[in-house]
């Protein structure tokens, strides 16, 4: 593993130690060079996925790129790291076990979606007005609704009389 710090291509492992979920090995590794100390991670990978864009564009599946989604529609909202960790390792095995190398770019979108209403009803919330492109109102009232056991809650209007 290359050294972030100066480049150099040996660099020692001096603890290993799988995560929580044993989904991932977490080690801590040393340059005997510059004497940098860095961390890296390491996954099993069943096969290479591609992404199906809806323009027909296909792009190498990344990992990050999702957490990174779901990093921000969950900005400012205190959910565990580990609860997310957990939700994104079980999308990626979904996804990794469907048998299928080109996933639908939708279908990703779901199983977010899907993870963000177990996780946190405003991430969730928050995810799909971008997923689902909201135009209007009523787009949340619609994602609200379906939060609320598919009763639909009119949004209360200020000018309105109470």
């Amino acid at each position: 593993m290359r050294c972030p710090y100066c480049g150099n291509l040996d660099t020692q492992v001096k603890d290993s130690r799988p995560t929580d979920d044993h989904s991932v090995i977490r080690r801590r590794r040393i340059c005997p060079d510059c004497g940098g100390r860095f961390t890296t991670f390491e996954r099993v990978q069943l096969r290479e996925l591609t992404v199906v864009k809806r323009s027909g564009r296909r792009v190498p599946f990344d990992r990050d790129k999702l957490m990174q989604s779901v990093s921000i529609a969950l900005r400012k909202r205190s959910v565990d790291e580990e609860r997310v960790e957990r939700m994104i390792n079980g999308i990626v095995r979904q996804l990794e076990s469907s048998g299928e190398t080109e996933i639908p770019s939708q279908k990703i979108g779901e199983l977010v979606m899907e993870g963000l209403r177990n996780l946190d009803s405003v991430a969730y919330v928050r995810f799909a007005s971008v997923y689902r492109n909201f135009r209007e109102a009523k787009d949340f009232e619609e994602i609200i609704g379906e939060l609320a056991g598919g009763e639909i809650v009119p949004l209360r209007r200020e000018h309105e009389e109470s």
